[in-house]
């Protein structure tokens, strides 16, 4: 992607005085050095895991952010959106609120499509601090905030408008059932039916299983025919490889669930689960920074589109259909695990059953079709190295 470069004069057009703002950091792309800097940030000490007094922080922290990139608040004045508890200590007690949600917008300037909106998210919660020992949560999902901070500043430096609405949602509460996006859709800033595509982004910087060190996987295109057509025609830089996979094959593990369930056309990116998930050793010195800088600009580049395409995505509500593309992704992770006993200490019984797999998926590219029976057999193999491998 070749950016456009912003003018301080772009920032008269939103909420926020103009030397609130860093000029020199707006007229930059997206930068190692920015998203190096904020996942320092979030993973550090000070936010307690984020959770408790720590996710407060956090979320002041997001909201500051938004406020000095000239981000409109998403709730009137206020960029927080409490998250009620659903039980009440007694009849007549004031709701307890278990966290927050902060977001902004940017309005899109089309007379027929600004009040069309898509939205953009990445929880910040994590697990906390438990017998005393602090879970920083730097991949998971500190990651993902930093992509979501720096793609909202980069397009609120923009001296060109959306033309449909952007917004920009850091979620609370995803490590405890989704709480956090699931109150947001049934309570959005926007009427929720002008809501035309969801981009979601959970663990950006590492690398599935330590073995796809270029990948960022990438779901629920299977459900929209605009989605899947993006992906192909807005490939990623140098580097960065893209593995399509369909969401039924790992279920509902972050904050697409309740769009997905409401048949909101979505995607969701992830580098994918690695060995110091919700460990003490999620650490900041562990992120691929130039890899999460690749996948911070690659998803900005489809948000773009989906915010400024004339036809915005559908929902498509037919089965899931095979993939190659889909099965190329999947034997590339086995013939890694297989290629890597270091890292994979196999059984015998074990091996014998992951080379049975990958033998099936070479000659389901082969024949160069996946069958109905190919696709089932995909998903329980799937669930099943899930369940005993990873």
């Amino acid at each position: 992607m070749t950016p456009g470069l912003a003018a301080l004069a772009a920032l008269a057009l939103f909420r926020g005085p103009a030397n609130a703002v860093d000029a020199a950091t707006l007229a930059e792309p997206i930068r190692t050095e920015n998203l190096r800097a904020r996942v320092t940030r979030l993973a550090s000490p000070e936010f307690l895991g984020r959770q408790g007094p720590g996710a407060a922080r956090a979320a002041r922290y997001i909201a500051e952010a938004f406020e000095k990139s000239g981000l409109k608040p998403a709730f009137g004045t206020s960029y927080y959106q409490p998250i009620p508890s659903l039980v009440l200590e007694s009849q007549s007690a004031e709701p307890n609120f278990l966290g927050r949600n902060v977001v902004a917008l940017i309005p899109g300037t089309d007379p027929g499509l600004k009040n069309e909106w898509v939205l953009l998210s990445a929880h910040y919660d994590h697990i906390g601090v438990r017998n005393g020992v602090l879970y920083p949560g730097a991949d998971d999902n500190a990651s993902g905030v930093a992509m979501l901070l720096e793609v909202s500043n980069y397009f609120a430096a923009q001296k060109t408008r959306p033309r449909r609405t952007m917004v920009f949602a850091a979620f609370d509460l995803e490590e405890r059932g989704l709480l956090g996006a699931m109150h947001f859709a049934g309570h959005p800033p926007l009427p929720f039916h002008s809501l035309k595509a969801m981009l979601n982004a959970d663990m950006l910087g590492r690398s599935m299983a330590n073995v796809m060190d270029e990948y960022l996987f990438v779901l629920g295109s299977e459900h929209s025919p605009e989605l899947a057509r993006l992906l192909a025609r807005v490939p990623p830089e140098k580097g960065l490889a893209i593995g399509r996979v369909s969401t039924d094959l790992i279920g509902t593990r972050s904050d697409y669930g309740p769009f997905r369930d409401r048949k909101v056309p979505y995607l969701f990116f992830s580098t994918g689960q690695h060995p110091d998930y919700h460990r003490r050793t999620d650490l900041p010195d562990r992120i691929d920074y130039e890899k999460l800088r690749r996948a911070s600009t690659w998803i900005a580049r489809l948000f773009a589109h989906v915010a400024n395409d004339d036809i915005a995505p559908s929902w498509d509500d037919r089965d899931v259909k095979g993939d190659l593309d889909e099965i190329r992704t999947v034997q590339v992770l086995v013939r890694r695990v297989l290629a890597h006993p270091e890292l994979f200490e196999l059984s015998d019984k074990q091996r014998e059953l992951v080379s049975g797999v990958e033998a099936r998926l070479t000659n389901i590219i082969k024949s160069g079709t996946v069958t109905g029976e190919d696709r089932t057999w995909l998903l329980w193999s799937a669930r099943m190295l899930l369940a005993t491998v990873f």
